[in-house]
């Protein structure tokens, strides 16, 4: 037997296993890595984050990735190269960040690599064709193993792809692994890029449970301030935002769209809500000028109305419920006050009071599903299989 798939045996039938989690966002501001001790597979899941790190992208290797991700026209060349680069820049910050925390690579079973997404391409948002749902991740899980010595499964998505689905959400199978309960309405929500949630009502059967894009989460707001407020890559605090008065023409224009029509769940992605819809919007409507500080507020609460349209869809007034947040949206004070605003009757907290870091939160998600991968019983899971992720191996 291949030493490598001898060795993924083992691990298979450990007891528990050291797996690190590689978020790297649409936001493109750099790599997550959540080291983690996940015990059991399935309903008996139990997860210890060890450790956990953000390593800031390079400003020059950021604008490199702004040049291929999310564009319809660009240089395959750089795609081609790009693919290679990034995951031996990943492998490279592994390998330090277990340097840093006093592990040997020997001592990690598995790496869960999402990979960079470049493109998202559900098929309602594209014109009629017959070519159904798409998504590409770029990351060559090969260049991750060889160069950390470690299995690393990746390319998460195309499993849900080719069981008919839109390849994201993908926060689906962890939120129901981690913090499902029976005495609590739980809305997990993560704002990064893009805000999605996963609905948790207590005795839902996993293949009754909604989990969503809403909208933005941070993408406009980030790549509006990129463009006018440089070098800050986003608006820390709503520092800039807190400055100005909601717009309500250009909101209205702002919320016009189609996809907030759409019956959920659905997904999204910056290939839709970016500088070029704001542009759009803004040369619309019959403003001549309106400040940078006030087009920030507006964005602040466009994002917030995409999540509220989708939360007051599903909880009532009269309901108790616990939203739960998680990502870079959850730091933005000015985002917090106009959920609040719009929803009273929801308590707000964020994943800590779960016991997992709100900022580790999709890493871990992602070393969740190579666990289940490589260990899982997907006989458990009724509507989809949780064996995801393509296995690269080291030798």
């Amino acid at each position: 037997m291949n030493l490598d798939i001898e060795k993924l045996n083992k691990i298979a039938a450990k007891k528990e296993r050291l797996i690190i989690g590689l978020m790297s966002g649409t936001s493109l501001d750099g790599l997550d890595i959540a080291l983690c001790r996940i015990e059991g597979f399935g309903k008996s899941t139990k997860v210890q984050l060890l450790t956990f790190e953000t390593i800031s992208y390079p400003v020059d290797f950021k604008n490199h990735l702004k040049k291929i991700c999310f564009l319809k026209d660009v240089d395959l060349e750089q795609i081609c190269v790009l693919n290679k680069r990034i995951a031996q820049l990943h492998a490279e910050y592994i390998n330090a960040f277990l340097e840093r925390n006093g592990y040997q690579n020997h001592e990690i079973d598995l790496i869960a690599s999402h990979g960079q997404t470049i493109y998202h391409s559900p098929s309602k948002l594209r014109n009629a064709d017959n070519f159904g749902n798409a998504t590409l991740q770029i990351g060559d899980a090969d260049q991750i193993a060889v160069n950390t010595g470690i299995i690393t499964i990746s390319d998460f998505r195309q499993k849900n792809i080719a069981q008919g689905e839109e390849g994201a959400p993908l926060a689906l199978y962890g939120d129901y692994l981690l913090f499902r309960a029976n005495d609590e309405i739980r809305v997990l929500l993560n704002i990064g890029g893009i805000a999605n949630f996963t609905m948790l009502k207590p005795n839902t059967p996993f293949e009754d449970i909604l989990c969503t894009d809403l909208g933005p989460g941070n993408t406009l707001m980030d790549q509006f301030v990129q463009r006018n407020n440089k070098p800050l890559f986003f608006d820390e605090n709503a520092a800039i935002a807190s400055k100005g008065k909601v717009n309500d023409v250009l909101l209205s224009k702002l919320l016009e769209h189609h996809f907030f029509e759409q019956e959920f769940p659905k997904t999204t992605g910056p290939e839709l809500f970016n500088l070029t819809y704001l542009d759009h919007a803004l040369s619309s409507i019959e403003i001549h000028h309106i400040s940078n500080e006030d087009v920030l507020a507006t964005l602040n609460r466009f994002t917030a109305e995409g999540i509220v349209k989708g939360i007051k869809k599903f909880i009532s007034t009269d309901e108790t419920a616990v939203v739960y947040l998680s990502g870079g949206g959850a730091h933005n004070p000015l985002l917090l006050i106009n959920l609040k605003e719009m929803l009273p009757h929801i308590t707000f907290k964020n994943t800590r009071d779960l016991g997992i870091n709100p900022d580790a939160k999709e890493a871990i998600l992602f070393a969740l599903l190579a666990n289940e991968t490589v260990a899982g019983d997907p006989k458990f899971f009724s509507r989809k299989t949780l064996n995801m992720g393509k296995i690269s191996l080291p030798h």
